[in-house]
């Protein structure tokens, strides 16, 4: 059985890995490919759904570890969505300043 410690280690992990995975890739979901690449519109859809995805998991993981799932505020909700940003830096700098240099464009 995982210690707090590692849950919470694990989690973060887990939160900088989605936050990247819209940036990592030319296809919608990592699914569905498009003919000339996805609209910024694609990989903005697909960090919400993510963040509401890890949102989705850590409410699990505190139901499991407490027992129950503490209410929080709008504010919690806004400084989450901002750690995610945060996450999502090195794949959006991969996209759109790094991999154009690579490809000479």
């Amino acid at each position: 059985m995982m210690n707090v410690h590692q849950l919470v280690i694990g989690y973060i992990a887990l939160a900088f890995v989605a936050a990247n995975l819209p940036w990592l890739s030319g296809r919608i979901f990592l699914w569905f490919s498009t003919g000339q690449g996805k609209a910024f519109f694609w990989y903005l859809a697909e960090w919400l759904v993510l963040y509401l995805v890890v949102g989705s998991i850590g409410f699990g993981l505190e139901r499991v570890a407490d027992g129950q799932v503490q209410g929080q505020g709008w504010e919690f909700y806004v400084i989450a969505l901002c750690m995610f940003a945060v996450f999502a830096i090195p794949g959006f700098i991969w996209r759109f300043n790094v991999l154009p240099l690579l490809r000479g464009s």
